[in-house]
């Protein structure tokens, strides 16, 4: 489980579905929740959890697509198994994990210091506390 440290800058409820707008750094995340916390409000400081199976990689994307959290990333550390790869991304300071397979990274042609695309479905964030 990665954890990204981010500020909440909106929050949109419409009959118990709630958007949850987070920034970190200069770049936004948007997250879909059924629930919230109370302690949850516009300016509170929040830690959130990423799986690390729930972060794609793109690199030179171009084109649109239905992930609203495309986060740049550069690539901090590749560690490859026999089937799965391991990347570490620096996004914003943060550091989450994303685990691919080893044909995905080679076929990416991935490399330290590689700048990519951290992609992340908005029902796969979840806050894990409220820091501030």
């Amino acid at each position: 489980m990665s954890n990204l440290t981010a500020t909440i800058q909106s929050i949109q409820s419409n009959d118990g579905l709630n958007i949850v707008t987070f920034s970190i750094g200069e770049q936004t995340l948007t997250m879909v929740s059924l629930e919230l916390e109370d302690t949850l409000s516009v300016g509170s400081e929040c830690i959130l959890n990423i799986n690390a199976s729930n972060v794609a990689i793109g690199k030179e994307l171009t084109g649109m697509l239905s992930y609203s959290n495309q986060l740049s990333a550069k690539v901090a550390a590749i560690e490859s198994g026999e089937l799965l790869a391991r990347i570490l991304l620096d996004i914003s300071g943060n550091r989450i994990e994303s685990l691919i397979t080893v044909g995905s990274c080679k076929r990416l042609e991935l490399k330290v210091e590689d700048e990519v695309t951290a992609l992340i479905k908005a029902t796969e964030l979840s806050v894990s506390k409220v820091v501030s």
